[in-house]
């Protein structure tokens, strides 16, 4: 028997999902809401101990005899959202998601110190829209400057839950394509744009080092095995952004297949074995997590209007 376990911490709730491969048979499935924080000027922030509450509570509602049987695990999570952590793992603020719209003033800037769309095209292969990382990281550094002088590590949604499970601080090139200050031919981090960001320090010091191959990263320690009523040790796996993990679970993975997911936003994506840059700024220059790249189209709002 292969069970695994998968984790998709999205943005109106987490699910969780038990998985026996040998029978192909899903044993457990269960999710638990989670709160977002709006106002008027466009802020969307969520607090990362909803998140780890939300996956606890999502497993508490499973049998312990199926919750102890688990062998591996791995984690899909909303894209582009800004999680800030200080030298000893802990978050720093509100972390903005890929649906804050408040930080429009942060883009342009962005665009306009590296020399405009065109300039971004040629270095990072997007332009910097206001979902993405990079203008909440300025954001933060502008507006919360004695939080900003203690941030250690940059990481995204899903690494959080990572970190949480292993104490393992890591970053997937799928997922970190969307931030904005990624290289997405080369998948490494554009200095250019992260000096930008902060031209007083390197940023790249702050970020983990890119992973580009769907690999283990650790094992889930003591202590949060013991929460989540799961075996301590178990293997996770790096995981990646919920459009990429969606990639490979719909089959997504060679040229012929398109994607559609409707959720809180709507997508529509593809493989591909080489990099698609738009410069006019429609398509996303996204990579997969199978070593490709995935152009894809994006609505912010879809299913969250009904």
């Amino acid at each position: 028997m292969a069970v695994t376990l998968g984790i998709d911490l999205g943005t109106q709730a987490t699910k969780v999902l038990i998985y026996d491969s040998d029978q192909r048979q899903i044993l457990a499935s269960e999710s638990a809401p989670l709160n977002l924080y709006q106002d008027a000027n466009g802020t969307a922030e969520q607090q990362t101990h909803w998140w780890t509450t939300a996956i606890t509570e999502a497993l508490a509602k499973i049998p312990t005899n199926i919750r102890q049987s688990i062998q591996a695990l791995a984690v899909s999570g909303q894209q582009h959202g800004f999680v800030p952590l200080d030298e000893d793992g802990n978050s720093l603020a509100p972390v903005k998601l890929w649906c804050d719209t408040s930080t429009e003033t942060e883009c342009q800037q962005i665009t306009e110190a590296m020399g405009g769309s065109e300039a971004l095209f040629s270095t990072a292969g997007n332009p910097i829209l206001v979902g993405y990382t990079a203008s909440k990281v300025l954001n933060f550094r502008k507006n919360h400057p004695k939080s900003y002088a203690r941030l250690h590590t940059i990481l995204l949604p899903h690494d959080y839950v990572n970190f949480w499970l292993t104490g393992v601080r890591c970053m997937e090139a799928g997922d970190a394509s969307g931030t904005g200050f990624m290289d997405v031919r080369s998948r490494h981090w554009s200095e250019e744009v992260l000096r930008v960001i902060d031209p007083n320090q390197n940023l790249q010091d702050f970020l983990p080092d890119i992973g580009v191959d769907n690999t283990f990263i650790g094992e889930v320690s003591g202590a949060t095995a013991g929460l989540l009523g799961i075996p301590a040790g178990t293997p996770v796996a790096i995981g990646g952004g919920d459009n990429m993990m969606g990639a490979i679970g719909t089959g997504n993975l060679s040229n012929g297949r398109t994607t559609i997911s409707l959720g809180t936003s709507g997508t529509v994506y593809a493989h591909s074995p080489v990099p698609i840059i738009d410069n006019h700024g429609h398509i996303a220059a996204f990579c997969s997590s199978t070593g490709g790249w995935l152009p894809l189209l994006c609505t912010m709002n879809c299913t969250v209007t009904t």
